[in-house]
């Protein structure tokens, strides 16, 4: 088997033969990274055996119509890769770490001229095993580090492993945060939840904010009752009101005409911010992250 890399993390694969070299060899991208590794095995059903109990591994499989595929699967995926593999007339498993991948020989592809200018590093560096272990993530899983660094536009940078992952400052908290060190704090340990991995581009985005509590959530239970909370802002076509009695809590629109103003008048007149109003709760709308609140309806409840 071949296993043509025509760009960092993404690769196919081409059975190789005495009758198909020639078409194989034509097919082939320029400058590829190649390597060889030994025959699929035709008993598919001892290869799906030896799937392992934990552990990220890459399947790779033939149909019946000569056609290759190849699928990383790790202990949750068993199922459902058995079932794309049904059929399959011959299959293997391929390591994806880097201190375990080691095939029969590796090459790299010149040019139509054959001049070799392709700059792939054929033996393992710390490059390599940053893409085999962002090749092994998944979003959803949660992973630990600890944060090496609070940057100020707004980017909190995360050491797992050895590896850099990013926490853009809306993941970090589901309250308002104005600076990282706000929520983190350089050397603290953390637990996040992977959000997205570019193993091309050596990417890795995460989240704390997946792992707590929404606090919204629990304001949905609230809906319909009557609060008192302080104004934080004005904006033209109402006030914002805090509904939580605390410092960072949750915010919630008074719409102009649900604000008790004399008809004819200004309806924020008289209200500044930090004065107190009670207001009711009408909705929490959870998609799109906003709270309706009315002062009149507060109003006719007293």
């Amino acid at each position: 088997m071949l296993e043509e890399t025509y760009i960092e993390g993404a690769s196919r694969w081409h059975p190789l033969s005495g009758d198909t070299l020639g078409a194989v060899r034509a097919g082939l991208a320029p400058r590829a990274r190649l390597a060889v590794w030994p025959a699929l095995s035709l008993d598919v059903g001892a290869v799906l055996g030896s799937l392992p109990d934990e552990g990220l591994v890459e399947a790779v499989w033939q149909d019946t119509d000569g056609r290759v595929h190849s699928a990383l699967a790790d202990e949750e995926d068993h199922a459902e890769l058995t079932v794309r593999m049904a059929g399959a007339t011959a299959a293997a498993l391929m390591p994806v770490y880097a201190d375990e991948y080691v095939p029969l020989f590796t090459a790299v592809l010149p040019d139509s001229d054959g001049v070799l200018r392709a700059r792939w590093r054929t033996e393992p560096t710390p490059d390599d095993r940053k893409w085999a272990f962002l090749k092994s993530l998944r979003a959803g899983q949660v992973v630990t580090g600890t944060v090496t660094e609070t940057a100020p536009f707004g980017v909190t940078f995360v050491d797992i492993d050895g590896h850099v992952g990013i926490i853009n400052i809306p993941e970090l908290s589901w309250r308002s945060v104005a600076h990282p060190s706000d929520v983190v704090s350089v050397g603290q340990r953390i637990h996040t939840e992977v959000l997205g991995v570019d193993a091309v581009r050596g990417q890795l985005s995460l989240s704390l904010r997946a792992l707590q509590d929404d606090p919204m959530k629990e304001l949905t239970a609230q809906v319909g009752t009557t609060v008192l909370g302080p104004v934080t802002k004005f904006v033209p076509f109402g006030v914002f009101v805090r509904i939580e009695e605390r410092e960072d809590g949750v915010e919630g629109l008074v719409h102009n005409s649900e604000l008790t103003g004399s008809p004819g008048e200004d309806p924020q007149l008289g209200i500044k911010v930090g004065s107190a109003l009670r207001v009711k709760i009408l909705d929490v709308d959870l998609e799109r992250r906003r709270i309706t609140l009315s002062q009149r309806q507060a109003a006719t409840e007293v």
